[in-house]
């Protein structure tokens, strides 16, 4: 069973950074695909980021050049730097989990993250 547990968030004003970790029960290595959500309130969860065993990374249009995401696989944890907060980046993030990219079978469970104007 795997358990991944995320922290980093908070309340945060606009224009600002938070970095948000996810640390994993065991191996990360042997997920080739590891992400990181969102859902807003009324909205559906969407891919923000996704990284591979490789270091392959995928981010969603929004978020370009402001995000980054990170996988240290020595201590099994993922990161989402995110900078130049935007109060629409308001939403709780998921990390995940996966054998493929960017299908993702494990997931967290959350951390709200509030960008105020």
């Amino acid at each position: 069973q795997v358990q991944l547990v995320e922290s980093g968030g908070g309340l945060v004003q606009a224009g600002g950074t938070l970095r948000l970790s996810c640390a994993a029960s065991g191996s990360i290595f042997r997920f080739n695909a590891m992400g990181w959500y969102r859902q807003a309130p009324g909205k559906q969860r969407d891919m923000v980021a996704g990284i591979t065993r490789g270091g392959t990374t995928n981010y969603a249009d929004s978020v370009k050049g402001r995000f980054t995401i990170s996988r240290d696989n020595a201590n099994n944890t993922v990161y989402l730097q995110m900078n130049s907060l935007k109060p629409e980046d308001t939403a709780v993030y998921y990390c995940a989990s996966g054998s493929r990219p960017w299908e993702f079978a494990y997931w967290g469970q959350g951390t709200q993250v509030t960008v105020s104007s």
